[in-house]
């Protein structure tokens, strides 16, 4: 029932000042303001930006969401949302993606217009008035949810998610994932930025029946009940089993393609590296990187039949006898495919055992878009014959799960396995766990990419899938970084860029589950989208309400 008390709150509210004079206002502004507010936009997502890997520096994230909710104002006109929300997305976006322009120019380009247009969208739709508050971080979080898996399967970088990983509100990931996470920043920034009076003393202002308050009243619980909830969240348990490992990075010159270095000079290295290891040494399991063996003479040879037949598997195969534990390795073979337009191949990872033989494997399931395939390649090969040079890798279909035995133990450890680029998915890793696995493997390659906006970036992520899980996590690269990462997402050890070494660790084994283990990211993006068309329906309420009140003033 509305009370007239309800009307009057309404009418001295901004919403009840009509929708047509920020327009107005705009037009009457000098051409220095017009260009302030689309240059603070664009700097709210550079500082954005600035929060992930490798600058790190968490609390900008937040410091970025406030600026940009305060250059869009309280009722700002649908195309200032879209042009201030684009702005937004571009200063986010393009520098957090940085490393992609190495993969792709044309793809970097087009990947950072979506997703900019994504952030204008959600600008764009968000409610206007005092219900902007939760109707904003509600919508922004969406499209970051969207991000997560379209287009091509989704380009999970520079996720808002990573920026936190460092902070405090990183334990926010073991309860609902990058998608809860990055809710908090959004709505912390927005509450902060809502500069009502009200807001500082809300609950007396509610008792003086002045509502205008609650919209950031409500914002602000929730995200302190959330952030308290996430400190006493189960977080596994350890099985009191622990894993002696060692991590192999076999070093070279980064910023290299595969087209620059032989595949078999990285082969090379790796057993180098693997020679190192003390036959003494009390080792469980030793595991390679991503791509470091290549067998590609399939289609030369017919009779070849890849890895399984390969001196490279004798050579890897020695080295588990020396040792007495089996090797993961990564393995890139050719599919068998009839006269393919590109170069079809699997990229794996294989357990080799001490006796020779070969025991569990897992394919790669999530593909890198315009790296390991080409959306879309039929149109874009009658646009640049630049697509010739990425081959299509074939997607697995297997679980995210490599069964490793181990002496001593009656049964196969297993190890939830996530590729490389499959680390930036919340759900790879979390199929693998669900599946019985009490450590994560992330075995990996960012050679080609100088500097380290991606590798660092992924030890964020290897991170967040260890407090998402509850499980430790071994990161394995070529060149850096191979890190260890315990349950609580802490760094143990990390390599430097380059160098030749192997890291030993002992890993504890862990069960149980976490909250995000059980639920999984769907029930958060239902409750914000039910958040959205909520804030929606309470807006389009005041408005009527104004209107029902201007009505009867005349």
């Amino acid at each position: 029932m509305t009370t007239t008390d309800d009307v009057d709150d309404v009418a001295e509210s901004p919403v009840g000042q009509g929708i047509d004079q920020p327009a107005a206002a705009t037009a009457r502004r000098p051409f220095h303001a017009r260009i302030a507010r689309p240059a603070l936009a664009l700097g709210a997502g550079a500082l954005t930006a600035l929060s992930l890997p490798p600058w790190g520096f968490w609390p900008l994230a937040m410091v970025g969401v406030v600026l940009f909710d305060i250059c869009l104002g309280a009722e700002p006109t649908r195309w200032e949302r879209v042009r201030l929300g684009a702005l937004f997305g571009a200063g986010w976006m393009y520098l957090g993606m940085g490393w992609m322009v190495q993969l792709t120019p044309p793809g970097y380009i087009a990947a950072g217009l979506i997703f900019t247009t994504y952030h204008a969208v959600a600008a764009a739709l968000a409610p206007t008035g005092r219900w902007r508050v939760i109707g904003r971080p509600a919508a922004h979080t969406l499209v970051e949810a969207l991000r997560l898996s379209f287009p091509f399967g989704g380009v999970p970088l520079a996720t808002m998610g990573v920026s936190q990983v460092a902070g405090p509100l990183a334990p926010v990931a073991r309860v609902g994932g990058v998608i809860l996470l990055t809710w908090v920043v959004f709505q912390i920034g927005m509450a902060l930025a809502d500069r009502r009076r009200a807001v500082y003393d809300a609950l007396g202002s509610l008792r003086r029946r002045d509502r205008s308050a609650l919209p950031n009243l409500v914002g602000r619980f929730a995200v302190a009940a959330v952030v308290v909830i996430s400190l006493f969240a189960p977080s596994g348990e350890a099985t009191g089993d622990v894993l002696s490992v060692a991590a192999v990075q076999g070093g070279g010159k980064q910023g290299t393609s595969a087209l620059e270095v032989p595949s078999s000079l990285v082969t090379e290295r790796h057993l180098e590296a693997t020679a190192s290891i003390s036959a003494d040494r009390p080792l469980d399991f030793v595991l390679w990187p991503e791509n470091t063996i290549d067998v590609n003479d399939r289609r030369s040879t017919p009779e070849f039949e890849g890895f399984e037949t390969s001196p490279i598997r004798d050579l890897v195969a020695a080295e588990a006898a020396r040792l007495g534990v089996p090797i993961a390795v990564g393995v890139t073979e050719d599919a068998q495919v009839d006269e393919p337009t590109a170069r079809r191949y699997t990229n794996a990872h294989i357990v080799v055992l001490p006796d020779g033989g070969l025991g569990s494997r897992y394919d790669k399931v999530r593909r890198v878009p315009f790296g390991e395939y080409v959306p879309l390649r039929g149109v874009l090969e009658q646009i640049t014959s630049a697509v010739d040079q990425v081959g299509e890798a074939v997607a697995g279909t297997e679980r995210a799960v490599l069964d490793v035995p181990v002496a001593d133990r009656d049964e196969p450890v297993k190890m939830a396995t996530v590729i490389s680029w499959e680390v930036f998915f919340g759900g790879r890793a979390r199929e693998g766990v669900n599946d019985g696995a009490t450590v994560i493997l992330n075995p990996t390659n960012g050679a080609s990419y100088t500097g380290t906006i991606v590798q660092t970036q992924q030890v964020a992520s290897s991170r967040l899938r260890a407090i998402e899980t509850g499980r430790w996590v071994v990161q394995a690269a070529p060149t850096g970084f191979t890190a260890i990462i315990n349950s609580d997402g802490d760094v143990v050890q990390r390599t430097s860029v380059s160098e030749q070494t192997v890291v030993y660790a002992d890993i504890e084994l862990r069960s149980g589950n976490t909250w995000y283990l059980s639920l999984g990211d769907g029930p958060f993006i239902w409750l914000f989208g039910v958040v959205f068309v909520a804030s929606w329906l309470l807006t389009r309420r005041d408005r009527a309400l104004s209107a029902r009140s201007r009505v009867a003033q005349r």
